[in-house]
């Protein structure tokens, strides 16, 4: 496609169905990450799972053999805890979540609690209870914001696909009639959060993604121009259903890992000559 775009300085990469699937890396993912480096093109990871820190992650990478530092990955658990910090220093925060969503809170100086909470967040909680919506439910009502890590409805894992975060929260915006602020992809609010740790502005990222509604909505809601790789959710088969049924456009499809390097250094070599 090729459509005109900003210098490329940056990246914002998603993880799961772009460099890995299920457990095991995507071929070229490691080059494209290491060109990165030796180009010396600023990115992160970012990855609406709210669930690891960003040091689990990296250890999971490394495992698969893409190379990764906690630094790297940018999470909507961080997002969202920075989120609330911003507007409540402090706040007292009732937390439906597991360990990455915790430890980013008490990171931004928030106090997770169970009772009389300022504000209540949710992400993906695979020991959801009965008990766990309930008092969510109660607190909200209550007048506590609503805050969602991530509006993913469905999860891939081992044995397909399984609820997410966006499943718990339908559930808990079904009980208390009250919308969440949404954090993760597509919402602007995480975006903006990874482009300032980038330290870049939109017209000098990229978004790089396999999935439209999430990846590619979420470069479009911030102006970032964007790569749809399919390795993923889109396939040459489906990505202009699921580009319309985003109601957005990728700057360039590029069927893997390694067209998506040679794409890089092409660009990064005409930016050179440019200069």
């Amino acid at each position: 496609m090729g459509q005109g775009a900003g210098r490329l300085r940056g990246l914002l990469i998603d993880l799961d169905g772009t460099l890995y699937r299920g457990g095991r890396m995507i071929p070229g993912a490691d080059d494209f990450v290491r060109t990165l480096k030796e180009e010396a093109v600023r990115y992160l990871f970012v990855t609406n799972n709210s669930s690891a820190t960003p040091a689990v992650v990296a250890e999971r990478l490394n495992g698969m053999g893409i190379p990764a530092e906690p630094e790297d990955v940018c999470t909507s658990a961080q997002a969202a805890a920075a989120y609330i910090a911003e507007r409540q220093p402090g706040a007292r925060v009732h937390a439906i979540g597991e360990a990455g969503l915790i430890a980013a809170l008490e990171e931004a100086g928030l106090r997770p609690v169970e009772d009389e909470p300022e504000l209540v967040v949710q992400g993906i909680d695979r020991a959801f209870t009965y008990e766990k919506a309930a008092a969510a439910v109660r607190h909200i009502r209550g007048g506590a914001p609503y805050i969602l890590t991530n509006p993913d409805l469905l999860l891939p894992s081992d044995h397909g696909l399984v609820p997410g975060a966006g499943s718990i929260g339908a559930m808990l915006r079904a009980a208390s009639g009250v919308e969440p602020v949404v954090i993760g992809k597509p919402s602007p609010i995480g975006m903006r959060f990874a482009l300032d740790r980038l330290g870049l502005e939109p017209n000098e990222t990229w978004v790089i993604g396999d999935n439209p509604a999430t990846d590619i909505a979420a470069g479009k809601s911030v102006g970032c121009s964007s790569v749809l790789v399919l390795t993923g959710l889109a396939t040459a088969d489906n990505y202009k259903e699921l580009l319309a049924s985003a109601d957005c456009e990728a700057n360039e499809i590029i069927d893997d890992l390694r067209r998506l390097r040679e794409w890089l250094q092409r660009r990064l070599t005409r930016q050179r000559e440019s200069r």
